[in-house]
């Protein structure tokens, strides 16, 4: 079985983000996801995608113990690959719906917001964009999506304290749609995909490049040109220690 179990349900297709304990990205998790993706944007038999995850994480960001000590290669490998995987799923022509099914932090929340639209649970968990915290700078596409769908003071606040919020409070705030029981998030998510499955396929995909338009020329430029300063100096020398620290902190 892989990082990314893939489930068909009608013209509905589910992700399910499947790397224990927390769903948190490495360099392979990342292009194995990216992967995924592609052969869905030409797929007639497919009409909508659903992202979620497993246990009690959606996703926990990037994989703490091991990106951080990433060498330089490395670092830029996963910045790339960062880059490629939300320009394709901002980009996607078909719609795409987040069930948010707990925990979603720093990447993992980046990654539910570049989806079209986000159910979120009522249990207990964290969201939130705590790079500031582990020495970790927004790649330049990351930044771009959280830019582009958060209201400005709300992104300022959340990406320069770097603390979480509960599912609640990020409803308010826009992160999220709406909110579900937990065992109702995935249904709900694939009721909605299921809907808009049956839109005009070409009209949605037209609408959706209108209203994210300049976010996504500017990915597709950054992609294309590796134009990324991200891709020359990415970790931060204190990642390490910061990145040790703040898992030391979650206990984990």
């Amino acid at each position: 079985m892989g990082q990314v179990v893939i489930e068909r349900h009608g013209a509905v297709v589910v992700f399910r983000l499947n790397r224990p304990p927390a769903n948190a990205f490495d360099l392979e998790f990342a292009h194995e996801l990216g992967a995924a993706i592609v052969p869905l944007m030409d797929a007639s038999e497919v009409g909508a995608l659903v992202i979620t995850g497993t246990g009690n994480y959606f996703s926990a960001g990037l994989d703490l113990k091991r990106v951080p000590r990433y060498g330089r290669q490395e670092q830029r490998a996963m910045v790339g690959a960062a880059n490629g995987l939300l320009t394709k799923l901002y980009a996607c022509s078909i719609p795409v719906v987040a069930a948010v099914n707990g925990h979603a932090i720093a990447a993992g929340l980046i990654l539910a917001l570049a989806c079209d639209y986000r159910v979120g649970t009522t249990a207990p968990c964290k969201l939130g964009v705590t790079e500031v915290r582990v020495g970790i700078p927004f790649p330049a596409v990351a930044m771009a999506v959280l830019q582009n769908e958060v209201a400005p003071h709300v992104a300022r606040v959340m990406t320069l304290r770097g603390n979480n919020i509960d599912p609640q409070v990020a409803l308010e705030r826009g992160l999220l749609d709406e909110l579900q029981p937990p065992e109702r998030v995935l249904a709900a998510a694939m009721d909605i995909a299921s809907d808009l499955a049956g839109m005009p396929r070409e009209a949605y995909a037209r609408i959706k490049q209108q209203l994210r338009a300049k976010a996504i020329a500017f990915m597709e430029e950054t992609v294309a040109r590796g134009s990324d300063p991200a891709l020359e100096s990415w970790i931060t020398a204190d990642a390490p220690t910061a990145s040790a620290a703040h898992l030391h902190r979650r206990g984990a």
